[in-house]
């Protein structure tokens, strides 16, 4: 294993056996995409981090519950799934309009930033109008790149009717990025 980085799966065996500390490896490869997820899931930055934390407790508290049938990212955001519908239900908590920062690239010109900050905030504000499962299976699909038949395993449902909720929500974001832009389809 010498000059090779573990796979997730490894990793995760790894904290099951009682190796705790490569939950940390684990946390450092994936923190980010899983706050992202959350953050645009739950529309609320002080949710997402308490939902991130709960989940990489979960991660902890279940380990002895992994069994690698899967992807180790299918696992972690069916917990995650799993942690925001408990946060909700426990806090009762309504979406805030916190939104994520978004990075700036610096080869724009001022003129092209500004548009692109304004379609992002359009996409973000299209991407609330939608209903949560909408918007969990866009985030799955599109923001993370979760391909159908690991979300189909996450949700419990087929795969087919994944790619027919998947495009279901992208006309639905479509029609409210056109609505909110004042722009035709």
């Amino acid at each position: 294993m010498e000059g090779r980085a573990l796979t997730d799966k490894e990793l995760m065996f790894e904290v099951k056996d009682g190796d705790l500390d490569k939950l940390g490896v684990l946390f450092e490869r994936h923190h980010r995409a899983l706050y992202s997820f959350l953050l645009r899931l739950t529309g609320s930055v002080e949710a997402a981090e308490d939902i991130l934390q709960e989940v990489f407790l979960r991660l902890l508290k279940y380990r002895h519950t992994y069994r690698g049938d899967s992807e180790f990212v299918v696992w972690m955001f069916r917990i995650a799934r799993n942690a925001r519908a408990d946060h909700f239900r426990k806090n009762r908590l309504a979406s805030s309009d916190d939104q994520e920062e978004e990075l700036v690239s610096t080869n724009l010109s001022p003129d092209d930033e500004v548009e692109k900050s304004q379609t992002f905030d359009l996409v973000h504000a299209a991407l609330n109008k939608l209903g949560a499962d909408d918007r969990e299976v866009l985030l799955l699909s599109r923001f993370h790149e979760i391909k159908y038949k690991e979300i189909a395993e996450m949700l419990g449902c087929l795969e087919g009717t994944v790619k027919a909720r998947v495009h279901r929500a992208t006309k639905r974001l479509r029609d409210a990025f056109y609505q909110l832009s004042g722009e035709r389809a």
